[in-house]
């Protein structure tokens, strides 16, 4: 599908932010702060005492989840989004690396352990690290929701990390997960080592991307994190998304954190100027 998941039409809060995020005044990942790899103390499911409205009350250092201004995921709806020619093209340089694919009970990851390459923000680098699923997508446009979202989360030298999200819709199968589909199937307590892994079989399909400062999506939910969202809508197979759902544990089949406020927050739509 060639056309983007946003059509839309700029203010220099923007610049702000992403200074202040690239240059470590807002609060950067170290190891002890990164998403929680174990799922039993929180769900996706309300009601249970332990859903996404009470994230920010189960733990302290998860109070950014109830009281944070720069939440994630987010709508991005056209009155908000502001095209902007200048943020500059996305900088990949990605490179095979060993892999393993990990179960976390709420999503599965493929981690790489070896350098897997970077990208670059502004200057800034942030390597590689990991990438997992959220189904049905976390983002939404126009408050419309898509069946699969990719995360692959990078992280600089400083301990500032950086997404890069991929919208799924039904449709043919993703290259990645199609190399990866048995595995992910067998996947338990144990990591299964998948050898060289090229993060390059991730495919953004579209130069335009959306750019916002936001927070990781699972607790502790720290906050920013830069967020760039491809504006193109990828497809997925059904027994691809099935296998992600079947493969974690019971109750996070679908593991998605509802919508946050947005906060009068900037949002930037990248396009490429005509030549």
């Amino acid at each position: 599908m060639a056309m983007g998941i946003l059509s839309t039409r700029s203010s220099f809060v923007f610049f702000a932010l992403v200074f202040v995020a690239l240059h470590g005044l807002l609060p950067s990942l170290s190891n002890a702060e990164s998403e929680v790899d174990h799922e039993s103390h929180f769900s996706y499911i309300e009601g249970t005492g332990k859903g996404p409205k009470k994230w920010g009350l189960i733990d302290p250092h998860w109070r950014a989840c109830g009281t944070g201004k720069l939440q994630s995921p987010i709508d991005l709806l056209n009155e908000r989004v502001q095209v902007f020619s200048n943020l500059g093209k996305l900088k990949r340089d990605y490179k095979p690396a060993p892999a393993i694919v990990k179960n976390r009970g709420h999503d599965i990851t493929v981690m790489w352990k070896g350098d897997a390459g970077k990208i670059n923000i502004n200057g800034t680098y942030y390597k590689l690290q990991q990438c997992h699923w959220h189904s049905p997508s976390e983002h939404t446009f126009n408050g419309s929701r898509y069946d699969l979202e990719l995360h692959a989360v990078h992280l600089s030298s400083h301990g500032e990390v950086a997404v890069i999200a991929i919208v799924y819709k039904y449709g043919r199968p993703d290259p990645l997960l199609t190399k990866i589909l048995e595995h992910i199937k067998a996947v338990g307590k144990e990591d299964i080592d998948l050898g060289v892994i090229n993060p390059g079989i991730i495919k953004f399909g579209s130069r335009k991307y959306f750019r916002y400062i936001g927070s990781l999506t699972v607790p502790p939910c720290t906050e920013g994190v830069v967020w760039t969202i491809v504006n193109k809508l990828r497809t997925v197979s059904r027994e691809q998304v099935r296998a992600l759902r079947e493969a974690v544990h019971d109750g996070y089949e679908a593991n998605s954190r509802p919508t946050q406020r947005s906060e009068g927050r900037a949002i930037r739509l990248y396009t490429p100027r005509d030549n």
